[in-house]
Parts: structure tokens; sequence; C-alpha cells
């Protein structure tokens, strides 16, 4: 295995587009594991630890650049008001020697359907900012998971950062596994609303072969808070309601039977988180709407 180590972005980009292959390290926290286990070998490995633009954030008026190697510790640290959903999954990311050094680009690089980002990203409706020496594109989040632990990017292309619109409205996460730290999810539910379109956006992780979202969930109580006008009146939504988004979203999941845990406990467990984050979503947008009220 031969170790490359370029000293700026520009030398990375160069040295991804003479081996394709070379597999980029920042972190470590994932790339490290398979290949301390031999289930990796790659022929190149891409030192991106000297690149500082990476472990850089830019907070803008509408939206972050996260640098693709942020530390999910600096997440939590700094990024909480404008990323809560992000700064809430930050937090159930293994160990704090983990969150010092892991970052989302390592979960995207990754995709594996069980990294903790995931499920905030798709809630937020974010975009993957890739480059290689042919130019720079942004991939929407949606579009970035193609297949397990596949993504969009291209063999020479390198992720550079995430943009993510900063949160006009209570985001929230929960995540299930065996025990409180230093796990894989068993399964774990991202939600965000979206106040200013009137709309909400789910992220679910660990309960399919990509990470998803709950479309038709997202559909339907897009439906019934306008048609209730929950919105403008900030009323308790209905247990029916709740129910019957929960109930969606568990359908949308296509889990299999692991040793973390059945296709069924997936199902429910994802039900279940679904119910309680829109509860929790919910009566946090009632306190900022009663609030408003109150000013006016």
């Amino acid at each position: 295995m031969d170790f490359l180590r370029p000293a700026s972005w520009e030398e990375a980009l160069a040295a991804k587009a003479e081996h394709p292959t070379a597999v980029p390290i920042a972190g470590g926290t994932d790339v490290m594991v398979e290949i301390n286990f031999d289930h990796r070998r790659p022929e190149y490995l891409m030192d991106l630890t000297r690149i500082s633009d990476l472990y850089a954030w830019e907070v803008g008026d509408d939206t972050v650049r996260l640098g693709a190697s942020v530390p999910y510790a600096k997440i939590m640290e700094h990024l909480r008001p404008e990323l809560p959903g992000l700064a809430l999954a930050s937090h159930t990311v293994a160990s704090p020697q983990i969150r010092n050094r892991g970052g989302v680009g390592g979960n995207l690089g990754t995709a594996s359907p069980a990294g903790d980002a995931h499920p905030a990203l798709l809630a937020a409706g974010a975009e993957v900012e890739v480059e290689s020496v042919r130019g720079s594109r942004r991939i929407p989040i949606d579009d970035f998971y193609t297949g397990v632990k596949r993504n969009a990017l291209a063999p020479d292309e390198l992720i550079r950062a995430v943009h993510i619109d900063k949160a006009d409205g209570p985001q929230q996460y929960s995540k299930v596994g065996t025990r409180n730290a230093m796990v894989i999810a068993v399964c774990a539910f991202g939600l965000a609303l979206h106040p200013e379109t009137r709309t909400v956006r789910t992220g679910i992780g660990s309960a399919a072969p990509t990470p998803i979202r709950a479309k038709a969930a997202e559909e339907f109580l897009d439906a019934a808070l306008e048609e209730g006008g929950f919105w403008d009146n900030g009323k308790i939504i209905t247990p029916s309601v709740a129910k019957q988004f929960a109930d969606l979203c568990a359908a949308a999941c296509n889990p299999i039977d692991d040793v973390r845990g059945t296709a069924s406990y997936r199902r429910h467990a994802v039900g279940v988180m679904a119910r309680r984050t829109l509860t929790w979503t919910w009566e946090s947008y009632r306190g900022a709407h009663r609030t408003t009220e109150g000013a006016a």
C-alpha cells in the first residue's frame, strides 16, 4: 500500500486524478477499521490532514458551508444554533476521541446506511460539494446515495464541503443502539420542520440499503398541517395524525435482519422515533409560535 500525502487541495486533486483508486483518509475512523480488520487493502491511501480548508466552516446569511473534515466535536460546540439536527447526530457518534477526529465527509465517503450524519443531512436538504481536476459540482443529498456503501462520486472526485441551509425551524434526531455509546446504529431518524416553506423533511438511517427519506410520510404531514391550519394556529397535532405519520415512516423502511436487530424491530423502532421526534419538534415550534404571538 502506497501512502500519498498532498500538501494542498490542488495536489490532492492531481493525485486523485493520477490514482483514481486512492482512498482518502482524514479522521480515519471508518477507513482504518476496515484496513485493520483486513476488509480493505487499497493500493493507495491519501492522507488529507494537511489541507486546512477541509477543517474550516463558514456561516453565511442563509447557509453553512461545512468543510468535509470539520470534526463532530466542533459541530457540537460551534454550530448548534445553525445546524441543530446535525449537532444532535454528532452527539451520538461513538466516543469523544472519535468525535474529535471524524467528520461528515468521512460518513459521506463511506456511505454506510448506518452513518450517523446521514439522517440529519437528508432532513436538512444538504448539498455535497465535490471537486476534481475537471471542475466542481454540488450533488443534492437526495441524489448522493446510490447503493449499499456507494455514492455518486466519480473516481477522480473528492468531497470538499457540505452546504446546509441554516435551520428555520426545530430539528430533532434519534438513534437506537445496543448501548449508549461506541455503537453502530440499529436504526436512526432525523426530522426537520421548515416553517418558511411549510414543509417537513425526514431522514432514516440503518433501515434500508441506503439512507432514505420517508417521502410519503412527509407529503401526508405537509397536507395535514396545511389543511388543519397548524402552522398558523400552533395547536397540538392530533394523535391520529402523529400515528399515521409514524406508520408511513415505518412503511418506508426496507431493513434486514442482522446481528444488531431484526427487520421487524427496525420498522417498529423507526415508527416510534418518528412519532417522538414529531412530538418534540412540534412542541418546540408551538413554543416559538406562542412567543412570537405574545411579542406581537
